[in-house]
Order: C-alpha cells, then sequence, then structure tokens
C-alpha cells in the first residue's frame, strides 16, 4: 500500500497523540529527533565535500519561524554544525516559550551567528551556499504576513538551493504550491511561489506535497508501530541507524487522491 498523505486535520491529531499521556513524547524529544532528520537530510544531498562545480556546500543558511516548525530549524542548525557545516540562523521573530530561548542560547554555545532583519538576510544570502526552510509548518494558514511575506520573495530570488522541512513555507497544507501576490520595485504585483529542491517530512507527508518532484525525505523515525497502524499510515522501512529515507517517485503519482480523517 501507499504512503498515507496527511491532512492538516490528522496531521495535529498524531502529533497531539504523540506528546499525549499515551505518546509520552515531549516537545523537546519531537524537536530533536526531527532537527536531527532534517540535518541528515542536507548532508546526505549537499555533503561537505566539493561538488562537481567545485563549489562548497558548507555554508547553510537556516531560516526559522516563531513556531514548532522554527525550532526544528534551531535543532538542525546545532547538528549541521556538530557535523562540520557553518549554519547562520535567520529568526526575524523569536518564540516566545521558554523552550525557543533554549534552542537558541544552544545556538549561540557554538558561536552560529544569528540574523534578525531583512536587510541581514539580503546580506546573508550572499555569503551561503543553500538555505534550510524552516518557516512555516503544518499549521500554517492564511496570507503570508511581513516580515516574511518579503523573506520568502527574497529567497525564491536568490536561485540557491532550499531545503523545506515538513512542507515548502507558504504553501496550503491540503492544496500545495499557493500563488501570492506582492509588490515589486515598479508597484506592479508578481507572483512568488518557494520552490524547494529538497524536501524533509516529518512523521508523514502532507496532502499538499503530493506531486512534489524535487528529492523527498522522510524524517521523524520516532512513531510507534501502533499508531503507525491505527492511522494506516504505511511508512517506508529506514535502515540501519539512519534518521530520514527517501521516498521513490513511485510515491509521489499526481493522480493519486489524498487519504481524508
Amino acid at each position: 500500500m501507499s504512503i498515507r498523505y496527511l491532512t492538516a486535520r490528522l496531521a495535529q491529531q498524531i502529533d497531539e497523540e504523540l506528546m499525549s499521556t499515551a505518546g509520552a513524547f515531549s516537545l523537546d524529544q519531537l524537536m530533536e529527533l526531527a532537527g536531527l532528520a532534517c540535518a541528515q537530510a542536507v548532508a546526505t544531498v549537499y555533503p561537505l565535500s566539493k561538488n562537481n562545480s567545485g563549489t562548497s556546500n558548507e555554508k547553510v543558511l537556516v531560516c526559522c519561524g516563531p513556531g514548532n516548525q522554527g525550532g526544528d530549524g534551531l535543532v538542525a542548525a546545532r547538528h549541521l554544525s556538530m557535523f562540520g557545516y557553518k549554519p547562520t540562523v535567520f529568526m526575524p521573530k523569536a518564540g516566545s516559550k521558554e523552550i525557543y530561548q533554549r534552542l537558541q542560547k544552544q545556538t549561540e554555545n557554538l558561536s552560529i551567528p544569528s540574523l534578525t532583519t531583512v536587510s541581514q538576510l539580503q546580506d546573508g544570502l550572499k555569503d551561503t551556499d543553500l538555505i534550510l526552510d524552516a518557516i512555516f509548518g503544518f499549521s500554517f494558514s492564511g496570507p503570508v504576513r511581513p516580515p516574511f511575506d518579503e523573506v520568502l520573495t527574497l529567497i525564491s530570488k536568490s536561485k540557491l538551493p532550499v531545503v523545506s522541512v515538513d512542507i515548502p513555507s507558504g504553501w496550503d497544507v491540503e492544496q500545495g504550491p499557493v500563488q501570492r501576490e506582492v509588490a515589486n520595485t515598479d508597484g506592479k504585483k508578481v507572483e512568488e511561489v518557494l520552490m524547494p529542491d529538497v524536501l524533509i517530512s516529518l512523521t508523514a507527508p502532507k496532502a499538499g506535497v503530493r506531486g512534489y518532484k524535487g528529492r523527498h525525505f522522510l524524517g521523524g523515525r520516532f512513531v510507534p508501530w501502533s499508531m503507525q497502524e491505527k492511522y494506516e499510515l504505511n511508512l517506508p522501512q529506514y535502515q540501519g541507524f539512519d534518521q530520514i529515507v527517501e521516498l521513490p517517485r513511485a510515491e509521489r503519482n499526481d493522480n493519486e487522491q489524498s487519504q481524508k480523517l
């Protein structure tokens, strides 16, 4: 059977069950495992050794939102630093919860640079090899508000390799890429949609990424067998001690129908 693609409602239900008395996971644990999977995916696709063009992949700009997705990004930045990469964190709106403050402190302890303004992002994009997009997660809905509207435009126009966490930022969780209008310098409207080169779905892929054409990995090797069976997730088997598994093209058939809760 094919892997199950999750609606926003079902993804939220599974997360809540994982962190319930029954699942017994803490938010810290899930972020740690998700962030580690993201770092491993980056290292798998963009290894530190020089690629065919002779350029390096060591400088990673980790763009974080203020929610759980941003927490995953902070964890990934820490692991990437431990792997030998040179990450920089861009986080214009820091999360208010204590967990985010601790995660930020952990990156500071590793001397990972931090950017907080759009102008700093513009400069940072000139001196990076690739981008880890950890801005919005599956709970995102509605229009992209400042400063993230400008942030997504800058990322899209940078032409740098982009790795997105769980779902590309700005996409509808169930409908997929959403064309949005932004003002350009002439006062006209142009459409920008973030199209990452790599996607790391967490727990299970979301309905909106069905048909995604880039390299697609599954991360978050923590869902109990009983929960996988309960929700009929049909997850692929992870190999050895890997925290990620690449999904084959056959799992991304555009004509398949999304399974609903």
